[in-house]
C-alpha cells in the first residue's frame, strides 16, 4: 500500500515509522493481498473504488438471510431525518422465539464511503442472534460524499428512535438495546450514544465499538506510524473524512456527533466495549477514547489485539487472534445483556 511512503533520504527510520509487528498468521494473509487491494483511497480514485465495492461486496437477499427458515428477516423503510428521505433497516431475529428480545442495533463499516446493511448480517445472526436469542437491526445509512454529515448519523438516529417507538410490534425490548458497529460503524455508534444522551432519545444499555473510526484530525502517533502499512492507512482515512465532512474536516468547532474524539463531555454514556489492533491506524484514537470514558467516570472494556491490523478478523476469520477477539466481544455482549435482564437497567 502506498500513502505513507518511506523516507526519501538514506539513514535510520524515524521512530514514529517503526510499525509494531504483525501477528504471524495475519502477516501471511496480508502478504497475499494484491497491489490493487492495498492501494489507498484517494479523492481521485474514490468514485471508481465505490463502484467496484458495490459490484463485488456481497449483499445477501432477504431469502439468503433467512437461512432456510432459521431467522425471520424483514426489510423496513422508515421515515428519515426531518422527512428528507426514508431510511432502510434490515430487521432479523431467530425464528420461533417468543417474547420481546434484546436488540443489537448495528452500523456497518466501510469508512463512511462503502458497505451495506445486509453484508454484515450473516455473521451477526449466526454468532450472536442464534446463540443469545437476540434480535438485530442493521442500518442502511447514507454514504459519503453523496450524503455528508450530519446525514449518516441522523439516519442512524432516525432508525433507532423509530425502532424504539415500534418495539412492541417488532417483538423487541426497548429497554435492552445495544448499539454497535465496526470501523466507520463503530464511530457512528459512538456518535449515536452521544446524540441520544443529548437529545433524550432511546437509552442504550451498551455500545459495542469495534476498531471505531473516531477522529477526523488523522494526526495520532499510530496514524503516522501505520502509514503505508495498515489495510486502512492515513491516506484512505483522510479521503474518507474529507468525503464525509467536506471543508469542515479538521475544523476547530466540529461537533462530536461528526467525530466522537472531539467530545469534551463523555459523562452519562452507556458502558462501552472498544477493541482495536496494535498495528492499525485507529489504535491511538481508540485507546484515548476508552481512557476519556474512564476519566469521565464511565465504564469501558478495552482490548488492543497484539499484531492486529485494521479489520484483521474479517480478512483472517480463522486466525487464532480473530477467534480470541470474537470470543471477547461475545463475553462482553452476553454479560451486558445478562446484567440488564437481572437489574432491568443499564449496568453503569
Amino acid at each position: 500500500m502506498t500513502g505513507g511512503g518511506t523516507p526519501s533520504e538514506p539513514g535510520p527510520v524515524p521512530a514514529d515509522r517503526i510499525a509494531p509487528p504483525i501477528d504471524p498468521e495475519l502477516r501471511v494473509v496480508l502478504a497475499g493481498f494484491g497491489d490493487e487491494a492495498r492501494e489507498p483511497f484517494t479523492p481521485e480514485n474514490l468514485a471508481a473504488r465505490q463502484e467496484l465495492d458495490a459490484a463485488v461486496r456481497p449483499r445477501p437477499t432477504v431469502d439468503d438471510l433467512r437461512a432456510g427458515g432459521r431467522f425471520e428477516v424483514d426489510e423496513l423503510r422508515v421515515p428519515g431525518p426531518s422527512g428528507e428521505r426514508d431510511v432502510t433497516l434490515v430487521s432479523a431475529r431467530p425464528a420461533g422465539v417468543s417474547g420481546p428480545l434484546p436488540l443489537l442495533y448495528y452500523m456497518h463499516g466501510g469508512g463512511m464511503i462503502m458497505g451495506n446493511a445486509e453484508s454484515v448480517l450473516p455473521q451477526l445472526l449466526h454468532e450472536w442472534a442464534a446463540t443469545m436469542e437476540l434480535a438485530v437491526v442493521s442500518v442502511e445509512y447514507g454514504l459519503a460524499p453523496q450524503v455528508q454529515y450530519p446525514g449518516p448519523v441522523e439516519d442512524c438516529y432516525a432508525g433507532l428512535t423509530w425502532v424504539a417507538a415500534h418495539a412492541a410490534e417488532l417483538g423487541i425490548d426497548a429497554d435492552r438495546i445495544v448499539i454497535g458497529g465496526k470501523s466507520a460503524g463503530g464511530g457512528l455508534a459512538a456518535a449515536l450514544a452521544l446524540l441520544t444522551r443529548d437529545r433524550g432519545g432511546p437509552t442504550p444499555i451498551g455500545q459495542l465499538l469495534l476498531c471505531p473510526m473516531l477522529d477526523d484530525r488523522n494526526d495520532t502517533f499510530s496514524s503516522h506510524q501505520m502509514a503505508g502499512v495498515d489495510t486502512w492507512d492515513r491516506t484512505s482515512n483522510a479521503t474518507a473524512w474529507r468525503a464525509l465532512l467536506g471543508d469542515r474536516c479538521g475544523a476547530a468547532d466540529l461537533p462530536p456527533y461528526a467525530a466522537p474524539a472531539r467530545a469534551t463531555d463523555l459523562s452519562g454514556l452507556p458502558p462501552a466495549y472498544i477493541d482495536v489492533g496494535s498495528a492499525e491506524t485507529f489504535r491511538d484514537e481508540d485507546v484515548a477514547y476508552a481512557n476519556a470514558l474512564w476519566q469521565a467516570g464511565g465504564q469501558a472494556e478495552l482490548h488492543v489485539w497484539p499484531g492486529g491490523f485494521h479489520g484483521f478478523d474479517t480478512f483472517a476469520p480463522e486466525a487464532a487472534l480473530s477467534e480470541d477477539a470474537r470470543a471477547a466481544r461475545t463475553r462482553w455482549l452476553r454479560r451486558i445483556l445478562t446484567q440488564s435482564g437481572v437489574n432491568g437497567e443499564p449496568g453503569r
